[in-house]
């Protein structure tokens, strides 16, 4: 009997809903119980009990066990991750190992033969179980054991030539290995992945919600650290003999059903060359305007600026914080049949419908400038530029804008007041920036407190910022961590924005190059501006975020 029949006949799931998850793990390969969560028919812990219930199985609680060595080592990793079951006790003969999924009950009789032991089987989390691995023999620890026992070697940067770095990048294992790691990153929703090459070891760390955390590789990852980036190179294209030199490239994979794209750098350094992946799910929906969580205020005046027939309309942020996000979502609000869009970006990272998007290739010096005085001869209303980097597309949009068109792109500052200033510093003249910039928007990302480890408590006078006044009959959320947040108390992000609206001041400031404090001053007192910190500081008494977190994201 399956789970899915399981969970129907106890009346957990009716029979559309069932049959709507056998459909949609048809398309996915997914485990069916994993299905049925994911389309929010039914709970993990409704299942798990119910398969506990039906098999007449213990459910226990791998976080809050420890388990010694010579017991993880009663079973090898390779069979720890095939089986999917760890070893957590035993006593008297008897091996205790838990296991989330009971169906393949087959399957077990290899460990009795395999350890000479009695097994009892206990019930867990999958997520538990996965953690519990990855914590206990790490990501790929059983490709990294097969590799380190079989006739598959390290072959040293420069003893026997490209052909054997080739041919070892192309070995089964060292494929798996890799696949491995870039699965990973998907399932823990990593944007980046980064692999850095010290001189004993190799350190791989995944970027979540915008925090660096450890992959959890085992150390012997470090023997096959040329291996990993020849392979990389190989699925991206790229030149596997050059060592010396920056390179860029993509990568193209498919994971339950979505597309992925990965951006490749790859920078030679002390003790070999360091890999980032930027990692675009081509299969995520589109966010709206609406959705991106600004204040109804902030919405409003951005929705007005956007309409606008002409103009330049910056958004200001670090990388990361979700400015193409923000333009993605401005352009399809108001492209429509009577307006046509054009965009340059280095690289085109979604698909917009009904808007002609253009990547730069630098290579052969199509970058951006050259790029917006191309399509200026295409008759566009509106166009977007990936980013501002120099005076020469700084002025080609100046340009651009006082000729009539809507002009949308992006600057690295580190709050809306600074970009006038930054395009006077990169050698716009000041009447040129006073005539086309019509707003500028500066975004943050904030981690959202996680839901399930989230409790009330109490700011003293002393924690508190200046700024924040908080009642004391009113509290504020903190978390320690659990198993749903990865242990860091945070699942997701909201975003919070900093609008500045050119009125009349801000462009007589701007043509007598003020600086920025006074922008901000002025733009106060007119009522032109909303600040930054005080969106982080609203949405920590609304009880969306920390205070801890509201800080780390606006001292800067």
């Amino acid at each position: 009997m399956g789970i899915g029949t399981i969970l129907n006949q106890k009346g957990l799931i009716d029979d559309a809903q069932l049959s709507d998850a056998i459909e949609e793990q048809k398309r996915t390969g997914e485990r069916l119980d994993r299905v049925l969560v994911r389309m929010g028919f039914i709970g993990d812990a409704e299942v798990l009990k119910a398969i506990g219930t039906h098999f007449e199985m213990p459910i226990v609680d791998l976080e809050s066990i420890e388990v010694d060595d010579e017991t993880l080592r009663t079973l090898p990793s390779k069979l720890v991750f095939k089986q999917r079951c760890v070893p957590i006790g035993r006593a008297n003969g008897v091996l205790r190992v838990a296991t989330s999924d009971p169906f393949e009950l087959s399957a077990f009789d290899e460990l009795r033969l395999l350890t000479g032991m009695g097994i009892e089987l206990v019930l867990a989390d999958e997520r538990d179980l996965t953690k519990f691995i990855r914590s206990h023999y790490g990501v790929a620890g059983d490709t990294l054991e097969a590799l380190a026992t079989s006739d598959v070697h390290e072959v040293a940067p420069s003893s026997q030539g490209d052909s054997d770095e080739v041919e070892l990048a192309q070995e089964a294992s060292v494929i798996k290995l890799v696949n491995d790691l870039l699965m990973e990153a998907i399932r823990e929703r990593a944007t980046d992945v980064h692999i850095e090459p010290f001189e004993e070891d190799l350190e791989i760390r995944y970027r979540v919600d915008g925090v660096l955390s450890k992959a959890g590789v085992p150390q012997t990852v470090a023997r096959f650290r040329n291996a990993i980036v020849s392979r990389l190179k190989i699925m991206a294209n790229l030149n596997i003999a050059e060592k010396r030199m920056p390179q860029d490239g993509r990568i193209t994979m498919r994971s339950r059903g979505r597309e992925y794209d990965l951006r490749v750098s790859i920078i030679p350094m002390l003790h070999g060359e360091g890999v980032v992946l930027r990692i675009l799910d081509q299969g995520s929906v589109m966010l709206g305007l609406d959705q991106l969580g600004m204040p109804k205020t902030v919405l409003q005046r951005w929705d007005d600026l956007i309409s606008r027939p002409h103009g330049i309309l910056l958004v200001t942020g670090p990388t990361g914080s979700g400015k193409s996000t923000t333009l993605y979502a401005s352009l399809n609000r108001i492209v429509s049949d009577e307006l046509k869009a054009i965009t340059v970006e280095d690289p085109v990272e979604y698909q917009v419908p009904r808007v002609n998007q253009i990547p730069v290739n630098n290579a052969i010096g199509f970058g951006f400038a050259q790029g917006l005085r191309a399509i200026l001869r295409h008759d566009p209303d509106i166009i977007m530029i990936g980013e501002i980097r120099d005076r020469e597309t700084a002025d080609a949009s100046v340009q651009a804008s006082l000729t009539g068109h809507l002009v949308f792109s992006t600057l690295h500052t580190n709050d809306a007041s600074s970009a006038p200033t930054r395009l006077l510093d990169m050698g716009v003249e000041p009447y040129l920036v006073s005539s086309a910039v019509e707003g500028v928007l500066a975004q943050r990302l904030l981690r959202r407190v996680c839901p399930a480890c989230a409790r009330p408590t109490r700011l003293s006078p002393q924690e508190a910022p200046k700024n924040l006044v908080i009642p004391e009959s009113q509290h504020v959320l903190e978390a320690d961590g659990c198993r749903e947040c990865r242990r860091t108390g945070y699942q997701g992000r909201v975003g919070i924005y900093e609008l500045l609206e050119f009125n009349d001041t801000t462009r007589e400031l701007v043509m007598e190059q003020a600086p920025a404090g006074r922008i901000v001053t002025e733009a106060v007192a007119s009522n032109t501006i909303n600040l930054l910190q005080t969106e982080a500081l609203s949405l920590v008494t609304d009880h969306v975020t920390t205070i801890q977190e509201a800080m780390r994201v606006c001292r800067g």
